[in-house]
């Protein structure tokens, strides 16, 4: 297409051609704009504008008529595999972008996008930017090459995802007659483009969605339902596409989460139950986590009684086989715990603490040093010295046994810094619970020496016992270490 222009524009001040018919008679072809225009355009094009014109250089009257035809001059792609291939049609058509791009920018407010307009530009969008990433695209492997994949037109697609942007945010774009063409089939492409791997492009989706939301009102219902669908697909079917996409889709998701209006619906509250807190069991939530963190404080800070929800929802997904994962809840933890009512703490502090004892016990010195930093926040101390009743008991274990045998230094310290702020809230409470237990090590140590004796007893009798036939025989501990 951009071939057959770029040839017959030289001819537009040239004398007609004429070319020769089977009689041998001369005809003349006339080289008028309308008839290089229906040959050259798709059928959008408004007859008798011609494209390649700048936007100076007509009529005010006719500037949404240009608009129209340079859109569908764009309606054309190429293939930016091959970067010398076609040079000349992408350039021209990458500086019919770049005025599009300029003259929606400098629009005035006085004047309205027409309908014919509106529709011109969502089909020219939908010709460059939607398209279906094959599978050897989407799906990541194990390897630990995670560089992006950049996607090879971008330089083009930018340019198209900037002036849907623009156009999207005009104040020249009426939304009432915009959303019969900014449908719901047009979100969902855009919702679906990000699979792409190249950050550049998952960006601006992120920021033209987020000007669909804030603009089409109507639609408002119809992208969370969508947004959850990605999120509900991504948790429990297709987790192994990694999660390209879904920190954008969040950090959008939290911008909107706090625009929600108290009291918050039934809907968003289960949209944080089935949707946000199972994110947080999926391989790679490292690569979302700082944003999904990010829209669960931002629910319980519009409604702080789900900060006991939301802890449930992190102790039954708790990563106790991954200590990278074991460290980001500890964080999400104190950012929930910190900003608690005593009430809702009450609610899940002896099933809580005794996570964190199991951490501060941890072999891993991150995790155990993470859980001990718990009590370098002031405001987790406070609700820990109301509550201490309860929560030394559990504790008490978990910091002497760190105190006697974790081997690193800065984890043994942390311990014992801890175990002094715990004796100078309650020194009463602290050696009650010391007394409790070197009991409990007592009674420990008597139920091994039983055990032991038991199977000494045993193992002496069985080795008095005559052998005859197939009766089974006890085997010597020396026999079973050289067996073995």
């Amino acid at each position: 297409m951009f071939k057959q222009f770029l040839s017959k524009l030289p001819r537009k001040s040239s004398k007609p051609d004429s070319t020769s018919d089977p009689s041998g008679s001369s005809v003349v072809r006339s080289n008028s704009v309308k008839r290089m225009s229906s040959a050259v355009f798709p059928s959008s094009v408004v007859a008798g504008i011609e494209p390649l014109v700048p936007f100076k250089d007509v009529p005010t009257s006719e500037k949404l008529n240009l608009f129209v035809s340079k859109l569908s001059l764009c309606c054309v792609t190429f293939d930016f595999s091959d970067q010398t291939k076609n040079s000349i049609e992408k350039d021209v058509k990458r500086q019919t972008l770049l005025e599009l791009l300029d003259f929606v920018s400098s629009s005035s407010s006085s004047v309205r996008f027409t309908e014919p307009a509106i529709l011109a530009m969502c089909k020219m969008s939908a010709v460059n930017l939607f398209r279906v990433f094959p599978p050897s695209y989407r799906e990541r492997n194990d390897s630990d090459d995670n560089d992006p994949t950049f996607e090879p037109a971008w330089p083009h697609l930018q340019i198209v995802y900037d002036l849907l942007l623009k156009f999207i945010t005009s104040p020249c774009l009426d939304a009432k007659v915009a959303k019969k063409y900014l449908d719901h089939g047009f979100i969902l492409r855009l919702l679906e483009l990000f699979d792409s791997e190249d950050p550049r492009e998952r960006e601006c989706l992120k920021t033209i969605l987020h000007r669909v939301y804030g603009k089409f009102m109507v639609h408002r219902p119809f992208i969370r339902k969508a947004m959850s669908n990605i999120f509900y697909s991504f948790v429990f079917e297709a987790e192994k596409r990694g999660g390209g996409g879904i920190a954008e889709l969040l950090e959008m998701f939290g911008s909107i989460v706090s625009g929600f209006a108290l009291p918050l619906k039934e809907e968003h509250k289960i949209f944080l139950w089935r949707v946000l807190i199972p994110l947080h069991k999926a391989k790679s939530v490292g690569g979302y986590f700082h944003q999904l963190s990010y829209c669960v404080t931002q629910f319980i800070d519009k409604e702080p009684k789900l900060g006991s929800v939301v802890i449930k929802g992190l102790l039954k997904f708790w990563p106790v086989t991954n200590s990278q994962k074991e460290v980001m809840f500890l964080g999400e933890v104190e950012e929930i715990v910190e900003v608690m009512s005593l009430v809702e703490f009450q609610k899940v502090m002896v099933p809580l603490f005794l996570r964190i004892a199991c951490c501060v016990n941890s072999c891993h010195f991150q995790v155990s040093e993470r859980a001990l930093f718990l009590w370098n926040n002031d405001q987790i101390v406070n609700l820990i010295a109301q509550n201490r009743q309860a929560i030394l008991p559990i504790m008490f274990t978990a910091l002497e046994k760190n105190a006697e045998s974790h081997w690193n230094q800065s984890v043994l310290n942390l311990t014992l810094n801890v175990r002094k702020m715990f004796c100078e809230m309650d020194e009463a409470l602290f050696m009650s619970c010391h007394a409790r237990f070197q009991e409990d090590e007592a009674e420990q140590c008597s139920a091994e020496e039983k055990r032991k004796e038991t199977w000494a007893r045993l193992e002496k009798v069985a080795s008095m016992k005559p052998v005859t036939g197939k009766t089974a025989v006890l085997v010597t501990p020396l026999a079973t270490s050289i067996a073995c």
